[in-house]
C-alpha cells in the first residue's frame, strides 16, 4: 500500500480536532504526529545549500547554533555551473546529512528570479533566467529526494526582495508572472515533484500567498499536478481558514491552538468544508508517512567525501571575467603577494536562515601555500572604511612580488536575508585597496566573494577578476584550484552585470513603496532588457573565460531538433556552456530579442569535438495572453542563436513554428520599442489590464494587523511599543555579529503586527496584534481598554519569559 492511500484511510479514522491538529506545526522546527494512529512528529530544518538543524535554542535568523554540516556553495555560485548534474550530485549529500541527523524535509531549494542585483537574499537564489533557475532547482530537488528526504521549494512567488517582504503587494502584469516569476517554480514542479512546497511573505496583487486559491490550488495543483503540501514560510500565515480554502496545508512554525480550532470552529458553522481540511490532513499525513519510511536509524554520512564534493563544486562555479595576457593560471613557482582578509578567512556564504554551521573551512591562502607559490601576505581591510596603514602594507607586498592576488567583494553586512543592499559598490575599504595594489603592481589580480553583481569599474585597471560568489566551505580551496590551473573554469554568469546601478530595468521601481512594489518592466528581466534595449554592460548573461578555447560549428536543425558541434581548439582539457536562445523578430507583441530556450555544459579534452543535441518543445516559444486567458503558441519564424553567451553568438539559424496567427496588438506602449528602463504608469497600467492599486498609505488610514511596526513608528503607542520590542531584541542579540544585528533590526520593524506573538515565543497571547490595532484605530474609551489589556499581556509576557 503506497502512502498515499495509507492517508487517506488514516485521515478517515481522525476526529476534526485531531485532523485540524495536523495543519499547524508542533513547534519550531516539527510537525505534530497522532501517537494513537503510529503517525510520529518528523522534523524540518532549514537549507538550502546545507542542513542547519538546531538540536538547542531555535530560530530562523541564523542567530542560534546549529549542527555541523556541509555548507555546499550557495545558489548565486552553483548556478554559474550550468550543470545540473553536479547539482543532483549535491542534492544527494544533502540527503544524506538529513538522514544522519534524521530531518524529514530539507527547507530549499529557492527559484526566485533575481530581479535587481540588490536584493539582500539573491545569493539563495540562481539566476535572472526562469529556465536555468528551473531547470538547477529541479535537479537539486531530484538528488535530495533520492535519499528519501523531503524539500521544500521557496518562496512561492514573487519574493524578489527584502524590503517589506512581510506586507509589501508585488503587482505583476500577468505576462511577467506566468513567463518570468511562476516559471521557474512551474519548471522544478513538473521535472522533481517536491514534496512540499513554501508559501512567500507577501501578497501578489492585493492577495497574501497563504490565501491566494489562484496561487495554490489553481495555478500549482490544477495547472501544474503538484501532488505535495504546501507550507507557510515561518510566520507567513495570514487567515488561517481561508489559507486552508486556498490550499495551504500546514502552518509553520506552531503557535499554540489557536488557529487549528479557527479551523474546527469554521468547519461546525458550515464557513469551511470538512472535506477541504481532509484535503490538508491528508497530504501532511502523507509527507509523515514517506518519512517514516525512509529513516534510517544509526545513519552515517562521509564528512570527508562531502567536503571534497564542495570544494569541486566551489571550484566548477568560478567564473574567469578577465584574464589579460594569459596571467593565470599562476605560473609554478610564482611570488605572489595575497592580499585581503577574506584570503584567510572566506566570505562564504550568507546570512540568515540558511547560515551552516560548517565541518571545516578552507582557505586559500593555505591552499596556495600547499601548490608551492612564494607567497607573502597583507591584510589590506578592516572594517568598512580604508585603513591607510593595512592599505601601505598592502602595496609594499604588491610591489615585491611579479603577482599581487586580491581578494574581495561584500561582508555579510552588506547583504542578508532580512534587508536589501543599499549601494550597488563594494565597501570603500576593499575598492582603495584594490585602486591602490593596482597602481603598486600592474600584475594584479582580483578574485571577489559576494552574493550578486556589485560595479567593476575598477576592473580596467586589474589583469585578471575571478568571481568565486559564496562558494561555500570549500570556496578558497576551489577557488585556488582554478587560480593555480588545477581546475580550468568553466563557470559562466547566471545574471547580468550591469555597468552602473541605473541601467537595471528596476532601478526606478525597486524596492517600491511602503504598500506595493510595482514590477513596470513586466517581461523584460535581466538580459531580456540589456539585449532588446541595447544596452552595454560590463558583463554579460552567460559570460566566462576558460584557460582553453571552443569553436561552434555544423549547425542543424531536424524539426524541433536543434544540433551542432564544439570543439576544443585549446591545450588543456575544459567545459564549454553552449547556450540556446530563441526569439521572433516579427512577433505581434512585445517580446524580448531573445530568450533562453536550452542549455548544456559540454566537457572535452583537447581537440575533442562532440555533437550537442537539444530538443525545443512548444514551452520554449510560448507566451502568456491575458485575454485568451492561457499559453499561446504564435506561429512564425523564429530564429535559433547558439552562443556562449547572450551576446556572444556563433551560430544561427531558422526554425519554423505552426501556432497561431496573432492579431497585430498595436504598438502603443513603451514595451514594444524599449530604449531604457522608464517604463510609464500608463504604459504599465495598460498591460497590467486593472487600476493600480495605491502605493503609499492614504492620510488617516485606518492600521490593521498587517502593518508593520515602522508603520506605528510615529504615533505614540507605536513609540513605546517598538522601545519595548527593540529593548528585548538588544538583550537577545547580545554580542552577535553585524549581519544579524542589521538583519534582526529590520526584520523587527518590517514585521506585521501580527508577527509579534510569534516573535515572542508565545509569551504574548495571540490576540496581542488585533489589542493594539484597536488601541490605535479606536476611541479615547477603547484605546484606555485596549491599552490597559496590552500591558497587562506586555507585563505577563515579561514574568513569563524571565521565568
Amino acid at each position: 500500500m503506497n502512502e498515499r492511500t495509507r492517508a487517506k484511510e488514516l485521515v478517515a479514522l481522525m476526529t476534526l480536532e485531531e485532523k485540524a491538529s495536523l495543519c499547524s506545526g508542533l513547534n519550531f522546527w516539527q510537525l505534530k504526529g497522532i501517537e494513537r494512529l503510529g503517525l510520529k512528529p518528523v522534523m524540518v530544518t532549514d537549507g538550502p545549500h546545507g542542513l542547519r538543524k538546531q538540536a538547542g535554542e531555535s530560530d530562523h535568523l541564523g542567530i542560534n547554533k546549529s549542527v555541523p554540516a556541509t555548507c555546499f556553495p550557495a545558489a548565486c555560485a552553483t548556478a554559474c555551473s550550468f550543470d545540473a548534474e553536479l547539482l543532483t550530485e549535491i542534492g544527494r549529500a544533502m540527503g544524506e546529512e538529513c538522514l544522519q541527523e534524521d530531518v524529514a524535509v530539507i527547507l530549499g531549494p529557492g527559484v526566485n528570479i533575481k530581479r535587481s542585483p540588490l536584493c539582500g537574499r539573491n545569493f539563495e537564489y540562481f539566476s535572472e533566467d526562469p529556465l536555468l533557475a528551473g531547470e538547477l532547482g529541479g535537479a537539486l530537488i531530484s538528488g535530495v529526494q533520492e535519499k528519501g528526504v523531503g524539500t521544500s521549494l521557496k518562496h512561492y512567488a514573487s519574493n524578489n526582495q527584502e524590503t517589506r517582504r512581510m506586507s509589501i503587494n508585488a503587482v505583476v502584469d500577468d505576462r511577467a508572472l506566468y513567463e518570468i516569476y511562476l516559471k521557474a517554480f512551474e519548471i522544478a514542479v513538473k521535472k522533481s515533484s517536491p514534496w512540499t512546497l513554501m508559501c512567500s511573505y507577501n501578497k501578489i496583487n492585493g492577495v497574501y500567498s497563504s490565501d491566494n486559491k489562484w496561487l495554490l490550488t489553481e495555478v500549482l495543483r490544477d495547472g501544474w499536478g503538484f501532488e505535495g503540501l504546501v507550507m507557510t514560510d515561518w510566520g507567513a500565515m495570514n487567515d488561517r481558514v481561508e489559507g486552508v480554502r486556498a490550499g495551504l496545508d500546514l502552518e509553520m512554525p506552531g503557535l499554540g491552538r489557536a488557529n487549528d480550532e479557527k479551523i474546527v470552529a469554521a468547519v461546525k458553522n458550515g464557513s469551511l468544508k470538512e472535506s477541504e481540511v481532509d484535503a490538508a490532513a491528508g497530504r501532511v499525513t502523507e509527507m509523515i508517512l514517506k518519512s517514516q519510511a525512509a529513516r534510517k536509524p544509526g545513519y552515517r554520512y562521509n564528512a570527508e567525501a562531502h567536503h571534497a564534493l564542495a570544494r569541486k563544486a566551489a571550484a566548477e562555479s568560478c567564473v574567469l571575467l578577465k584574464n589579460e595576457d594569459g596571467i593565470l593560471p599562476l605560473k609554478p613557482g610564482a611570488k605572489v603577494a595575497v592580499i585581503g582578509g577574506f584570503a584567510r578567512s572566506p566570505r562564504y556564504q550568507g546570512a540568515g536562515s540558511s547560515k551552516i554551521n560548517p565541518t571545516r573551512i578552507g582557505g586559500a591562502y593555505d591552499e596556495l601555500e600547499k601548490y608551492g607559490f612564494d607567497l607573502s601576505y597583507a591584510e589590506g581591510y578592516k572594517g568598512l572604511e580604508p585603513d591607510l596603514d593595512l592599505i601601505k602594507q598592502a602595496e609594499t607586498a604588491a610591489k615585491d612580488a611579479d603577482i599581487a592576488l586580491v581578494f574581495a567583494g561584500l561582508p555579510d553586512e552588506y547583504e542578508s536575508e532580512g534587508f536589501d543592499r543599499r549601494s550597488f559598490e563594494m565597501p570603500q575599504s576593499h575598492m582603495q585597496l584594490i585602486g591602490a595594489v593596482a597602481k603598486a603592481n600592474p600584475n594584479t589580480v582580483v578574485v571577489l566573494q559576494l552574493g550578486s553583481a556589485v560595479a567593476t569599474g575598477w576592473a580596467e585597471n586589474v589583469k585578471a577578476l575571478l568571481v568565486s560568489y559564496l562558494g561555500g566551505q570549500a570556496s578558497g580551496e576551489g577557488a585556488a584550484d582554478v587560480l593555480a590551473g588545477k581546475v580550468c573554469p568553466g563557470g559562466r554568469l547566471a545574471e547580468t552585470w550591469p555597468l552602473a546601478l541605473e541601467d537595471n530595468p528596476s532601478f526606478r521601481n525597486f524596492p517600491g513603496g511602503r504598500k506595493t512594489v510595482e514590477y513596470r518592466e513586466s517581461v523584460f528581466v535581466g538580459y531580456r532588457y540589456y539585449d532588446t534595449a541595447k544596452k552595454a554592460v560590463a558583463w554579460p548573461f552567460g559570460f566566462g573565460l576558460s584557460y582553453t578555447s571552443f569553436a561552434y560549428g555544423g549547425i542543424k536543425t531536424d524539426g524541433n531538433i536543434i544540433s551542432f558541434t564544439v570543439t576544443n581548439t585549446g591545450s588543456v582539457a575544459g567545459a564549454e556552456v553552449a547556450q540556446v536562445y530563441a526569439g521572433l523578430p516579427d512577433s505581434k507583441i512585445f517580446r524580448p530579442k531573445k530568450w533562453l530556450a536550452a542549455f548544456k555544459k559540454v566537457f572535452l579534452e583537447p581537440g575533442e569535438s562532440k555533437v550537442v543535441k537539444v530538443r525545443l518543445g512548444k514551452e520554449a516559444f510560448e507566451h502568456y495572453s491575458r485575454s485568451a486567458g492561457g499559453w499561446q503558441l504564435e506561429a512564425g519564424t523564429y530564429t535559433i542563436y547558439v552562443g556562449s553567451s547572450v551576446r556572444d553568438i556563433k551560430l544561427k539559424t531558422k526554425i519554423t513554428v505552426e501556432g497561431e496567427d496573432l492579431p497585430d496588438s498595436g504598438r502603443g506602449t513603451i514595451y514594444y520599442n524599449l530604449k531604457d528602463n522608464a517604463f510609464p504608469e500608463k504604459d504599465f497600467a495598460e498591460i497590467y489590464g486593472r487600476p493600480l492599486p495605491p502605493p503609499e498609505r492614504g492620510p488617516g488610514e485606518a492600521f490593521t494587523v498587517n502593518d508593520t511596526l515602522d508603520d506605528i513608528k510615529d504615533t505614540a503607542l507605536g513609540k513605546k511599543i517598538i522601545a519595548v520590542i527593540q529593548s528585548e531584541a538588544k538583550k537577545m542579540l547580545g554580542g552577535m555579529g553585524d549581519d544579524i544585528t542589521a538583519m534582526a533590526n529590520a526584520m523587527l520593524m518590517e514585521m506585521p503586527l501580527r508577527g509579534i506573538s510569534m516573535m515572542s515565543g508565545g509569551a504574548l497571547p495571540q490576540d496581542f496584534a488585533q489589542l493594539l490595532v484597536n488601541s490605535l484605530n479606536g476611541n479615547i474609551f477603547s484605546r484606555t481598554v485596549n491599552t490597559i489589556r496590552l500591558v497587562l499581556a506586555a507585563s505577563k509576557a515579561n514574568k513569563k519569559q524571565k521565568a
